[in-house]
């Protein structure tokens, strides 16, 4: 019986620590924004995330260029089709060219 016990708790911490990094992995409004054109592995409208970081690997001005790229929008980087600006916080954006940047690692 005092087995079961602990095996259920542990069961239930395990559950509470997996729904935890779920709702922190949820991605916010304006990442779905990102990837109605892109996707992490595949071109769709834009560039894959992954494309976006390989291109991005030794250029040291790289987090400022994707921050700036999703503020202000670009055109001509990967084609004729423009990418919007986004209204979104500078952190936000910072956050997000930070995590394009990790798929490199």
């Amino acid at each position: 019986m005092q087995f079961s016990r602990v095996s259920l708790s542990i069961a239930i911490a395990l559950a509470a620590t997996v729904q935890a990094q779920t709702v922190q992995a949820a991605p916010s409004a304006s990442e779905q924004t990102c990837r109605a054109c892109h996707d992490m592995n595949s071109k769709k409208v834009g560039p894959s995330f992954r494309d976006i970081a390989a291109s991005y690997r030794n250029d040291p001005d790289a987090l400022a260029k994707i921050k700036k790229s999703i503020l202000q929008g670009s055109t001509g980087k990967w084609g004729n089709i423009p990418m919007p600006a986004n209204a979104i916080p500078d952190d936000e954006a910072e956050r997000f060219a930070h995590w394009v940047l990790s798929l490199n690692k």
